[in-house]
């Protein structure tokens, strides 16, 4: 009886990797990449992912998709190459975690699971791992929002947070005068603590920091690009009155299409 098809697949997606990096007949930029040249293009594939299914762009997702994956196997063959680990090694790792996360599916235990057990089977993994402190395994390589949004749910999980968005909200009032005050050798560290301090204020509301400011971002282009076609392609020689009216033009006009 053959094999299923998808494992098939994978076998072959394995063989073009180990092809590509042979030593005498494989491809010469293959060849010449390591962890550390293929972890920025392992993050932009992880990001295209993410812009196709909020796209809602399926045919797309299908191949971004086979593009991490293509990471993966790129990482675990210059593994395998130095004798650390293979493909099938990062397959079984996977495997055995999410069976230990799930001991209500694949063990004795019961219930279900919500985000107390899940934090306290990820505590039980650091513990296991030689971690000690809460801010350990929060990646430093993840976008600087994203990885303070982590560290500063970490916190609150000690209970250093505030109890309401007021103190969040004052602590941005506090660190918006310090950067104004800041000289050249400081301001770059308030500038920091300030965006540090929003996105707990945004935090303490509910919100994710990482989709509100993408939704920003969406926003600022949609409306740049709404400013440029009323300025019929001059929009750049426009004095920053004439620019500030294009943009009110442009609020009011998405205001009215959404009444």
């Amino acid at each position: 009886m053959s094999e299923p098809a998808s494992e098939n697949q994978i076998d072959r997606l394995i063989a073009i990797m180990a092809r590509l990096r042979d030593p005498q007949h494989g491809c010469e930029w293959d060849l010449a990449q390591d962890f550390a040249s293929i972890a920025p293009y392992t993050i932009e594939e992880a990001y295209e992912v993410a812009d196709a299914i909020e796209r809602h762009a399926m045919t797309e997702l299908r191949e971004e998709l086979g593009d991490l994956l293509f990471q993966v196997v790129f990482h675990a063959r210059m593994a395998e190459e130095r004798g650390l680990f293979g493909f099938e090694d990062v397959a079984r790792s996977i495997s055995d975690k999410m069976e230990a996360r799930h001991p209500h599916i694949f063990g004795d235990s019961t219930g279900t699971m919500d985000e107390t057990r899940w934090v306290s089977l990820k505590a039980k993994e650091r513990e296991a791992k030689g971690q000690q402190s809460a801010m350990d395994g929060v990646a430093r390589a993840l976008p600087a929002l994203l990885r303070a949004e982590k560290l500063q749910k970490r916190a609150a999980r000690d209970g250093f947070d505030w109890p309401d968005p007021s103190g969040a909200a004052a602590k941005v009032a506090e660190e918006a005068r310090e950067l104004a005050e800041a000289g050249d050798a400081t301001r770059e560290e308030e500038a920091g603590d300030l965006l540090f301090a929003a996105v707990n204020l945004v935090r303490a509301h509910g919100i994710a920091p990482e989709a509100a400011l993408r939704a920003a971002n969406d926003k600022f282009e949609r409306r740049y690009r709404g400013m440029e076609k009323l300025a019929e392609g001059d929009f750049a020689s426009l004095d920053l009155d004439n620019q500030e009216a294009l943009w009110q033009a442009v609020k009011r006009g998405e205001k009215n299409a959404s009444a």
